[in-house]
């Protein structure tokens, strides 16, 4: 986790959110858009319902980038926590 008022390397503030909250409700709910309503990316996770998932293999891969990628942001572009 990082400190509050923590700067990210693209100057803004990290997010409030966590990438591993996120990874694991993604893996784990995914086919629902869990992990993506969590960070605030509505529209992603609306077709993540409709889909499924992806038939479970976009949540699936998408879990595993948000677990891995240093560089996954929420809605307003915030580099999500550690």
């Amino acid at each position: 986790m990082t400190h509050p008022g923590a700067v990210a390397p693209n100057g803004q503030p990290y997010s409030d959110k966590s990438k591993v909250t996120a990874g694991i409700l993604q893996i784990l709910l995914g086919g629902l858009g869990v992990g993506r309503f969590y960070t605030g990316h509505t529209g992603m996770a609306i077709a993540q319902l409709l889909t499924c998932g992806g038939a479970g293999i976009w949540a699936l891969i998408d879990g595993i980038l948000f677990l891995t990628s240093n560089d996954r942001t929420d809605a307003q572009g915030r580099i999500l926590q550690g």
